[in-house]
């Protein structure tokens, strides 16, 4: 530990190995360092000790060593085994055939050719020795490469969960399978960081909190936490957050910079701008925004004028009809009462009424259409 700006803070964690420590057994097992009998308990604050339940049992039975001891072994010696078994039926035997009476330098001589010829391909002999090439007895080197497949398989489920994530046998393996394997493999990892989490905060966190006076209960002290969430995939992302928010769905901005893991700009921070397209109108100045909306706030006032106008003459159209069939008493009065009225209906106002309509729409597409044509420019 050390003092820094007022705090007590760790100066340094060393690692230190497991020969140190032995485990008191009793109704709770507890590491403790070596020492007489059940030896010494462990300085509080002073230590990180994370044991790691990785299957149920007694403690030191409980991490993966034990289950990986024997897939290490035996895959060390299988490949030691094929390391010899190649170096010994992998080259031919060579024979050597000396004449009787040869001197031991002359045998040594021979035996020095048969180890050149079977590492450098090459070499001599005195002139009466002979060479033969004996095929070498039938090996089957699959046994060896079986173990070695057992056990990689072994190891990568005690500590993956599966085998897809990290080898492929290139029969059972499937795309479908390789994604439930990878599954296993998240909650493993989930599990694990878990675990390690409690640990950091019952052990560090903690005792930075109680020698600073932050905290004197454990139910009140922070937590160290470790975020697993595994980020959405920005496309589908993309597609499915618009959709939401169209039907009605409130979506909070910063649960959706988490999910995609893209962090929130700063104040003065650059941020990325959408691409203009390809004859988008600019962004107006806010002067020619207001002209704008008071055109168009002009054209409705207009057009409502208009509105109320052929309104009155077809409510006085309406009325009389109305009126007709209310006093008719057969089909034949209203057709004949219809005839009469035609001839004291306006319908020359309403025609004019109708081409000064015309004549408005007209007039706004044009007007619409020269200021796409200058880019938004402000009209004259």
């Amino acid at each position: 530990w050390r003092r820094s700006a007022g705090f007590w803070l760790p100066k340094s964690v060393q690692h230190r190995p497991q020969t140190w420590f032995q485990f008191k057994r009793g109704y709770t097992q507890e590491i403790r360092l070596r020492g007489p009998a059940d030896g010494e308990p462990l300085q509080p604050f002073g230590w990180i000790v994370h044991t790691h339940k990785a299957k149920s049992g007694w403690l030191e039975r409980s991490a993966l060593f034990r289950v990986l001891a024997w897939p290490y072994l035996f895959k060390n010696y299988s490949v030691g085994d094929l390391a010899e078994f190649l170096e010994i039926y992998g080259i031919p035997l060579r024979l050597g055939k000396y004449p009787s009476g040869a001197t031991q330098k002359e045998k040594l001589t021979l035996m020095r050719a048969l180890a050149m010829i079977g590492h450098n391909a090459a070499g001599i002999i005195p002139q009466g020795m002979d060479i033969e090439f004996q095929k070498a007895a039938d090996g089957d080197p699959g046994a060896f490469q079986l173990m070695m497949e057992w056990c990689d398989k072994a190891q990568s489920k005690a500590i993956l969960g599966g085998t897809l994530t990290s080898q492929a046998d290139g029969a059972s393996s499937t795309n479908a399978l390789g994604n439930v394997h990878n599954e296993v493999r998240k909650e493993l990892t989930d599990s694990d960081a878990k675990q390690i989490q409690k640990t950091l905060t019952r052990d560090l966190v903690w005792p930075i909190a109680v020698l600073n006076g932050l905290a004197t209960e454990a139910d009140r002290c922070p937590c160290f936490v470790f975020d697993t969430s595994e980020r959405e995939d920005m496309a589908q992302f993309a597609k499915s957050v618009p959709a939401l928010v169209n039907l009605g769905f409130r979506v909070p901005r910063q649960w959706a910079h988490e999910r995609v893991g893209i962090p929130e700009p700063e104040d003065d921070e650059d941020i990325l701008q959408p691409v203009k397209r390809l004859g988008a109108n600019p962004p107006q100045p806010p002067a020619m925004a207001t002209a704008a909306l008071n055109r168009q706030r002009e054209e409705r006032t207009m057009a409502d004028d208009l509105d109320d106008e052929m309104q009155t003459v077809t409510d006085e159209w309406i009325d009389r009809i109305r009126a007709l069939v209310n006093d008719a008493e057969s089909l034949d009065q209203v057709r004949d009462g219809l005839l009469a009225l035609l001839p004291e209906m306006d319908i020359e106002r309403y025609a004019d009424l109708m081409a000064e309509a015309l004549r408005v729409a007209e007039l706004t597409g044009r007007d619409d259409i020269m200021e796409e044509a200058n880019g938004g420019a402000a009209r004259t």
